[in-house]
C-alpha cells in the first residue's frame, strides 16, 4: 500500500492546533527571531501533521521550517516527532553537483594544484611492457639463485652483517628493479615512465590541437602559406611530429603553442619578404677633362660660340 493512502485527507484537530509546541521547537532549532509566521499544516498520516513556518534567516529565501507532530491512539496530548528545515517552491537552492573531473576546464589549475588521473585513464598505458621475471637460465633467476646459495649458518651472519649496516634486515629495505629486466633497462635508458600516452590519447590531443590551430580556423583560411613551409616551425618527436610543430615566432598569434602542419598565419617567414633597400653609387669625379663651354650664341643654331679672344684667354690654340 502506498504512503499516499495511508494519508489522512483531514489532520487530526489536536496535532492542527498545536502550533504553539511547533513553533516552539523550531525556535529551538534556528535562532531567535529567524522563525516566521505559519505558513500551512499538512496531514501527513493518521494522527500526524507537519506545521509549516517561514525562516527569516538571511540567504535562505524560500526555505521553511517543517515541524511535524504526533499523537498516539487514544491519547490527549500531543508529541514532537521532527524539526527540519525545507526548501520551498520558490526557494533558492545551489547547482546541481558536479564531479569535479566534469568541472575542470583547461586553464583552471594553479601553482600547487594537484591533479590526479585514473589507473585505467584511457589517455595512458603502460610505459614497458614484458614479463620482469628473468628466464630460468638467467644468473639472477630464482633457480640460479637457489643453486648457488649459501648455507643456513652463513645466511644468518650475512643477514646479521646487513642489518648492523643498514639498520634493518634487507627483506625491509626497498627494492630494487631486478638486474637485466625489462623495468632495471628502461631506468638504466632513462626511459621509466609508468605510464606513456595511448593511441586514444594521441588521437584526442590532435583534435584538441587542430580545433585551436589548425587548418579550418579563420586564421589559417587567411593565411598566405602553411606552416609546414615557415621557417619558425620547430617540428616535434615522434609520431605526433608528422601533423604538429611548436611555432616560435613571437610576433605570430600561436607563438609557443603546438600548431598543425597545415595551420598558417600572417607572419610566415616567407611569406612577405622585405627587399634590401637600394644603395647608391659613389658620385664619379673626372679632374683630367675639360669640358668646352660656349659663351655666344651661333649665328645659325642660337647656339653660344667663343671668339679667339676668349679662347686665347682659356688657354686653346
Amino acid at each position: 500500500m502506498s504512503a499516499a493512502t495511508t494519508r489522512s485527507r483531514t489532520p487530526d484537530r489536536l496535532c492542527a492546533e498545536a502550533v504553539d509546541l511547533a513553533r516552539e521547537a523550531a525556535e529551538e532549532a534556528a535562532y531567535p527571531g529567524v522563525v516566521g509566521e505559519h505558513v500551512s499544516a499538512i496531514s501527513e498520516g493518521d494522527r500526524v501533521v507537519t506545521h509549516f513556518f517561514e525562516c527569516k534567516e538571511p540567504g535562505y529565501r524560500g526555505w521553511r521550517w517543517a515541524v511535524t507532530v504526533a499523537r498516539a491512539s487514544r491519547a490527549k496530548f500531543v508529541t514532537l516527532s521532527e524539526t527540519v528545515l525545507l526548501p520551498g517552491t520558490d526557494a533558492l537552492l545551489a547547482p546541481e553537483w558536479v564531479p569535479w573531473s566534469e568541472r575542470l576546464r583547461p586553464g583552471d589549475m594553479g601553482p600547487g594544484d594537484l591533479l590526479p588521473t585514473e589507473a585505467d585513464d584511457l589517455r595512458l598505458e603502460p610505459g614497458f611492457t614484458g614479463e620482469d621475471t628473468p628466464p630460468p637460465n638467467s644468473a639472477v633467476s630464482e633457480e640460479m639463485a637457489e643453486r648457488v646459495s649459501v648455507s643456513g649458518e652463513l645466511a644468518e651472519l650475512v643477514e646479521a652483517e646487513d642489518a648492523e649496516i643498514t639498520g634493518g634486515p634487507p627483506s625491509s629495505l626497498p627494492a630494487a628493479p631486478l638486474r637485466g629486466s625489462i623495468v632495471s633497462v628502461a631506468e638504466e635508458l632513462g626511459m621509466r615512465r609508468a605510464r606513456v600516452l595511448s593511441r586514444y590519447g594521441l588521437h584526442v590531443a590532435a583534435d584538441r590541437w587542430e580545433d585551436s590551430f589548425g587548418a579550418k580556423t579563420p586564421m589559417a583560411q587567411a593565411a598566405p602559406a602553411a606552416c609546414v613551409s615557415c621557417g619558425f616551425l620547430v617540428r616535434l618527436g615522434g609520431s605526433l611530429g608528422q601533423a604538429f610543430g611548436v611555432c616560435a615566432n613571437e610576433f605570430g598569434p600561436a607563438d609557443g603553442h603546438v600548431v598543425s602542419l597545415s595551420y598558417g598565419c600572417g607572419g610566415h617567414s616567407e611569406a612577405a619578404v622585405m627587399p634590401k633597400p637600394p644603395v647608391p653609387s659613389q658620385p664619379v669625379v673626372d679632374e683630367f677633362q675639360v669640358d668646352p663651354m660656349p659663351l655666344r650664341p651661333a649665328a645659325d643654331s642660337g647656339s653660344v660660340s667663343v671668339g679667339a679672344g676668349a679662347a686665347e684667354d682659356l688657354g686653346h690654340s
